[in-house]
């Protein structure tokens, strides 16, 4: 079973690394400064800066 690559607020990290905001037309326009959070295994997202937002981890 594969990853889910795409994450909440309020979902698990499945694995320690630092994750980003993305926004809904994150690949055609990007966001500005977004978000880079660093967690740990098990530790909850935090809230987006909007609604449409999601956490993608960084590669």
């Amino acid at each position: 079973m594969s990853e889910w690559s795409q994450f909440s607020p309020g979902d698990s990290a499945p694995n320690d690394g630092e994750y980003m905001e993305i926004g809904e037309n994150a690949f055609h326009m990007g966001i500005n400064n977004p978000k880079i959070i660093t967690l740990k295994k098990g530790d909850k997202f935090p809230d987006t800066s909007n609604h449409n937002r999601k956490w993608k981890r960084k590669y």
